[in-house]
């Protein structure tokens, strides 16, 4: 073997072992490596020295900082001259090459030493920057006639941002650039090329090995102070008191800039902050809207830009090991430059997708969940308590509100304290009434964010009939307009105001289908979702003491006459099923003077014929008939058997579907309920020639719920913030799902629930419940909210009187969903105090908006801070 080369190759390279650990290789300032190294002489590991420097033409590789190439090329060549005792790393950029158990052990060291914070003249070190690292894709390729090592660094390995970071550490026409390897990585490559290449092959190999290095954030600091005097932002260094994260510029733990610097998001010498967008990953807009909300709180901007990693609670086993606070926070700080390029979330995605596997893919997902995943999250990460005691709830027992509360309150904190619980979680008072024993429980529960309902907001319109059931007056139609999210006694409400119902009477709601009632509607807390459009609905005027008397229903058929092969009669059903209160003692003569007292109002008067009265039928009694003919098939066919006594009516008693017919009634002959049913249900036989004394039009008027063509359109609903708070804070029963158990009755009951608020946190961030769904039907509201934007005054909302500055809020951002249950888009409003104006943030893009745009129906979370 030829000398020189034989004096080039690696085996004779004095150099580290290849290091143990996970695989992984970290770049770190080489000064802070030297800090953390045991001061003895000769107690550290030796490491090779490489110089960088451009890569030469006569190889045939690209020239760094050529405009037309997208790659950033340099050698490193062994530089034998320079020993590490007097390497001091303050000539030039100087770097350390670790592997992970070498990086470990540096962490750990300048953890447990003074070394936390140190300032060196043009940079400084904090804990909170230390273990910040970005992947860095590096292709190494081999000239093997010098052992130089060409390193390639290409946008389509790399993330644009840290393609940028990577162009401005190894940028060596600014000043000389050394790495000194302890990973052994290096020197392993090399021998691996040797290894593979022949002997007398003396060209630049074209074998590219890659390799993934985790770059550390702390190399960035040195490079602040020369981009600083670059940009001609005059920083005072003593100033500094943080690190440099994401962007060069930022060299403190308050945005990257001293205090005097800053003004309300603004640089002094000129440039905002804060005002860049998050790329779209696919499907995350959900995830980018309450990225931008949150990263543009400002307490949690100071808190996050500060030394927030010594507050990790890698222990929690609610936690995710800080992993998640970790990815949040270097996330916020990259957002928080004067950049304006957007942000590519791979990584803050990655780990969400780690934790909250919900999350993961690409499909689109509600933005308020993300948030309230993400707000717990963090507070599990950061939560300042390391062992949590146990801690019992005591009751009440006659003391006062204000100690209890503060006694829940403190239990809580004793488990729950993080950045979070300061300046988002509030406190609510819980009152539960037991309907039977009147028992009453009171509890102080912490709350993260309000979501409030839209009262009243989105309506429903519904027609339904009203029949008397004394005969007095004749079925009347009213539309009436409900909360589409309403309960049953709602709907009674309103019909009752629309019918002028008298305080004496009460309402009973049944549904309709072929001539019979199918069901009675009965329980007040059920939701009104549950009837559609296409039913339709009979409400009777009933007296308020008959409401738990037993009820005759009628239920009409007639006969028909048809001919196919020869004359056939059937009797088939028709009309509306008409209902009164069944007396004590009843028999055939009682059903019969009953049901013709129904009968009244339908009765055509002598001195009209049939034309006048088919005159009086509306339009919209032809369309909405009830169709019974092709309805029908309910009803007892064929009828056998059914003689004619010369009376107008013949009455059978049925079952409560009127499928069956029994036993037909005689009027000298008593009736009694059957033991199946609490109502007597009653078939009635019409004649022929009975018929036409009566308007049978009127009879079997019954429109649909709602007919589209029959209704115009609405102007779109709103209401006030206020409203929807009010709506929340009212007394309401819990569902029959929601049962609470009373301990005095040793029963689950339907008791009633009263919220009141009780203390409000820094930061109150409120969800409107746009999104509803049933057992059926799932729906968006797009009820506008009129929402205060400068003075959200909550003080005559606070029960409690606890020690607070103010209730006053100011708006600073709002997450927007647009488009409905199927698909949509959202972005965020944020304020921007250094120009006093808001900004629209839509994925990537952010530009400004005028605060009057702000308003819309689009608004999903509001973000609130005290003022």
């Amino acid at each position: 073997m030829d000398e020189s080369l034989a004096e080039a190759s690696p085996s004779a390279v004095d150099s580290p072992p290849v290091s143990d650990g996970d695989g992984r290789v970290y770049l770190v300032p080489y000064r802070w490596w030297r800090e953390a190294q045991d001061p003895q002489p000769g107690s550290g590991l030796r490491g090779v020295p490489y110089a960088a420097c451009q890569t030469p033409t006569s190889y045939g590789m690209k020239i760094i900082n050529n405009l037309f190439s997208s790659d950033l090329v340099f050698n490193l060549r062994r530089d034998g001259d320079l020993r590490e005792d007097e390497d001091d790393g303050s000539r030039g950029r100087c770097y350390a090459l670790l592997g992970s158990d070498l990086w470990a052990q540096s962490l750990n060291r300048h953890t447990d030493s003074d070394l936390t914070v140190k300032t060196n003249g043009s940079f400084l070190f904090t804990e909170d920057s230390t273990t910040d690292a970005y992947p860095l894709i590096l292709r190494i390729s081999v000239i093997r006639e010098t052992n130089i090592l060409v390193v390639k660094i290409s946008k389509k390995d790399n993330a644009v941002e840290n393609y940028k970071r990577a162009s401005k550490i190894f940028g060596i026409d600014s000043e000389p650039v050394r790495i000194w390897d302890f990973s052994g990585r290096t020197n392993l490559i090399l021998m691996e090329e040797w290894n593979r290449v022949p002997l007398d092959c003396n060209s630049k190999s074209d074998q590219e090995v890659v390799l993934e290095v985790q770059v550390s954030a702390l190399l960035e600091n040195m490079i602040c102070k020369s981009e600083a005097k670059k940009d001609n932002l005059q920083l005072d260094q003593s100033k500094l008191t943080g690190s440099c994260y994401g962007d060069p510029l930022m060299c403190n733990g308050s945005l990257g800039y001293s205090d005097s610097d800053l003004q309300n998001g603004s640089l002094k010498g000129g440039g905002l902050f804060g005002l860049r967008g998050l790329d779209n990953l696919g499907n995350t807009c959900f995830m980018n809207s309450s990225l931008q909300c949150l990263v543009h709180t400002p307490k949690l901007v100071e808190y996050f830009h500060g030394n927030y990693r010594k507050e990790i609670n890698a222990q929690n086993p609610l936690g995710m090991k800080g992993e998640l606070a970790m990815a949040f926070g270097d996330l916020l700080r990259n957002l928080c430059t004067v950049d304006r390029s957007p942000v590519v979330p791979h990584v803050f995605k990655g780990k969400l997708a780690r934790f909250a596997p919900q999350f993961s893919g690409f499909n689109q997902h509600d933005s308020q969940e993300l948030l309230a995943f993400l707000l717990d999250g963090l507070h599990e990460d950061l939560n300042r308590v390391k062992h949590k005691p146990y801690v019992e709830a005591k009751d009440a027992s006659g003391r006062s509100d204000e100690e209890v509360a503060d006694e829940y309150w403190g239990n809580h904190l004793a488990r729950n304290d993080s950045i979070i619980v300061d300046i988002c979680q509030g406190q609510y008072k819980s009152t539960l009434v037991c309907p039977v024993c009147s028992k009453v429980s009171i509890t102080f529960d912490p709350f993260m964010y309000l979501s409030l309902p839209l009262p009243s907001t989105t309506m429903r319109t519904m027609a339904v009939t009203v029949f008397s059931t004394d005969g007095s007056i004749e079925p009347s139609t009213y539309t009436i307009n409900v909360p589409k999210s309403g309960k049953l006694k709602d709907l009674i409400r309103a019909l009752g105001v629309a019918s002028s119902l008298k305080e004496d009477e009460s309402l009973l709601i049944a549904e309709v289908y072929a001539n019979c009632i199918i069901r009675f509607l009965d329980e007040p807390s059920d939701s009104i979702s549950l009837i559609r459009d296409e039913d339709r609905l009979a409400a009777y005027r009933l007296p308020k003491d008959a409401e738990k008397s037993p009820l005759v229903v009628f239920v009409h058929q007639r006969l028909e006459e048809h001919y196919i092969l020869s004359k056939r009669t059937n009797w088939k059903g028709f009309g509306v099923p008409l209902v009164t209160t069944l007396p004590d003692v009843v028999d055939g003569s009682t059903i019969r003077k009953l049901f013709l007292k129904l009968l009244s109002p339908f009765r055509k008067s002598k001195d009209s014929g049939l034309d006048d009265e088919e005159d009086k039928c509306t339009s919209i009694s032809s369309e909405t008939n009830l169709n019974m003919e092709a309805e029908s098939e309910c009803m007892p066919n064929e009828v056998a058997d059914v003689s004619d006594t010369g009376g107008e009516f013949e009455f059978h008693l049925t079952d409560e579907k009127s499928k069956i017919m029994q036993s037909k009634i005689e009027m000298d002959e008593p009736t009694s309920l059957p033991t199946t049913s609490k109502h007597l249900f009653v078939l009635v036989c019409w004649k022929s020639k009975v018929l036409e004394q009566y308007d049978t039009n009127l009879l079997n008027t019954l429109p649909e719920i709602y007919k589209f063509r029959l209704f115009p359109k609405r102007s779109q609903d709103s209401c006030t913030l206020y409203a929807c708070l009010e709506a929340f804070l009212k007394e309401e029963p819990l569902g029959p799902e929601d049962m609470w158990y009373c301990p005095s009755c040793k029963k689950h009951q339907q008791a009633t629930k009263k919220l009141d608020l009780w203390r409000l946190p820094e930061v109150l961030v409120i969800h409107l419940k746009r999104f509803q769904y049933t057992r059926y039907t799932k729906n968006k509201l797009e009820t506008l909210v009129d929402f205060p934007i400068r003075d959200l005054d909550l003080t005559n909302y606070i029960a409690g009187t606890p020690e607070q500055i103010s209730n006053n809020y100011q708006l600073y951002a709002v997450s927007n969903h647009y488009g409905n249950m199927g698909g949509g888009h959202y972005t965020a409003f944020v304020y921007h105090e250094g120009e006093n104006r808001w900004y629209d943030f839509d994925d990537r893009n952010v530009i400004p908006i005028a605060e009057e745009s702000i308003k819309t129906s689009a608004a999903y979370v509001l973000f609130y801070r005290r003022t």
